[in-house]
């Protein structure tokens, strides 16, 4: 079920809020009733991989439970724990890279046709968020930064909590696991969460799935000239980070209409100065749990040589690019922001960066340079793809440099462009800011801010009605 759906607006809310808020709280049963409209919410579209995730809560409840009562004998706690990773990898793999693997396999060894078959599994929605969810309980138990959850229930109720399942942010356990216990919704909470959602749904409504329009008109095209494939790359660019940051919002609004509150995901990454800062305020989420799971793990920066380092930042932008997909396009695009992150960490360049304005303006430039060619990888279907529109953005095998498809195509999008490029700055929040020293003023802010999002709100509804929403991105993660 999608955020920006009818029957999740207009069915499915409602009446999970309308059963939470006439529930009393006495021995859990808001929990027990959110937990059931989490499994129902994540099997309405395919109710056969519920069974997946049940699967995982069951199996990551009984390793953090056993590695609990083995806590003073750490060679058994710590078997139990690499038993858990294992059987959270086995399970996100199964699913998620057999079909790669096979395919690649039966590729590069036509000889093993016979030996090798190709299988066909389908991806359960956001497999890897709530498999990651359960690696970082499990693990934060055997470390004893967190208590073990003795009841199965409120266990699979973090894991499943239909606001954050599908496509995140990653939320730790330590984060919620006092607010799973008691919470209590303020209508300042619950006020903020509903503002929040509707910034979210205005992002993917409204600017995402427009342009959403040009970016698939050119990466579907036969031929490109070179204007048009860097329209359709900054399209794109944009197109993802208000589809994921719209999710984002939205996640993060239901949670405090539940009275939970999540940690943010983006901060306004496109402002950057240096991919090192890019990926500070991209998806911090996932970010945070790499580098608190397997960099710091694996030594950090704190190494007796730069070839450490290096491997480790290998390690860790690999595995980036791998939990992505199960693509090469990927697994490239991971290494190209390993190797830039290498450079920059063994150069010192950001610090360089923020010497003076011109240094800062060209930091900003190339990162964002770096990282619309790294998205050009990341929605390309293949590598061949990928060469091909990456040629034709730098005159290789382009129709020419000026098309009139996309003249008319930027006079289309010129608008929603201008509004796009204007929400990826912090430009809002510089005016509120101001607006904090005039209480009057503040006010009057937010009492027009409410009434646009409403508006806002309504449109984007007009365009469900006629079908014209898109699947979030990251639901294929």
């Amino acid at each position: 079920m999608l955020f920006t759906s009818l029957e999740f607006l207009f069915l499915f809310l409602p009446v999970t809020f309308g059963v939470y808020y006439l529930l009393p709280s006495w021995k859990g049963l808001k929990n027990y009733w959110l937990l059931f409209a989490s499994l129902v919410f994540y099997a309405w579209g395919e109710p056969t991989f519920v069974f997946v995730m049940l699967l995982s809560i069951v199996f990551n409840y009984c390793a953090a439970v056993v590695i609990s009562i083995f806590k003073d004998r750490l060679h058994i706690a710590r078997l139990f724990l690499w038993l858990s990773i294992l059987g959270n990898l086995s399970i996100i793999g199964l699913w998620k890279y057999a079909n790669f693997i096979t395919e690649t396999i039966r590729a590069w060894f036509p000889a093993l046709h016979g030996i090798v078959p190709q299988t066909s599994f389908v991806l359960p929605i956001g497999i890897s968020f709530f498999t990651f969810q359960a690696m970082s309980y499990v693990i934060d138990v055997y470390r004893g930064t967190v208590g073990v959850q003795k009841n199965p229930f409120f266990l699979a109720l973090y894991i499943a909590l239909f606001p954050q399942l599908i496509a995140g942010p990653i939320v730790r356990y330590s984060t919620v696991c006092d607010q799973i216990m008691s919470r209590r919704t303020t209508w300042d909470l619950f006020s903020s969460g509903v503002m929040r959602f509707l910034v979210g749904f205005s992002k993917k409504m409204l600017l995402a799935n427009l342009f959403a329009v040009t970016a698939d008109k050119y990466f579907a095209a036969r031929e490109l000239s070179v204007c048009g494939a860097w329209l359709g790359a900054v399209a794109y660019t944009l197109q993802i980070f208000f589809d994921f940051s719209g999710y984002s919002d939205m996640a993060i609004g239901l949670g405090r209409m539940f009275g939970f509150r999540f940690l943010e995901n983006f901060d306004y990454p496109y402002i950057s100065k240096s991919i090192t800062e890019f990926w500070r305020r991209w998806h911090m989420s996932l970010g945070s749990w790499f580098r608190d799971y397997l960099y710091f793990p694996l030594g950090g920066s704190r190494v007796s040589s730069k070839m450490r380092l290096v491997f480790n930042l290998s390690v860790v932008w690999f595995a980036t690019g791998v939990w992505h997909g199960a693509n090469w396009t990927f697994i490239l695009w991971g290494v190209l922001y390993g190797v830039l992150i290498v450079v920059e960490k063994l150069t010192g360049l950001p610090k360089r960066i923020d010497r003076n304005m011109v240094s800062r303006a060209a930091g900003w430039f190339g990162t964002m340079f770096f990282v619309i060619l790294g998205w050009v990888l990341f929605r390309s279907v293949n590598l061949a793809s990928a060469k091909c529109y990456l040629g034709a953005m730098f005159g290789f095998g382009s129709c020419g440099f000026l098309d009139d498809k996309t003249i008319f195509e930027f006079g289309e999008i010129k608008v929603v462009l201008l509004f796009g490029l204007l929400a990826s700055v912090p430009l809002l929040d510089m005016v509120k800011s101001r607006m904090n020293r005039h209480p009057v003023l503040q006010d009057c802010l937010h009492a027009i801010g409410g009434v646009v999002l409403i508006l806002l709100f309504v449109v984007g509804v007009s365009y469900l009605s006629m079908n014209a929403h898109n699947p979030f991105i990251y639901f294929n993660f």
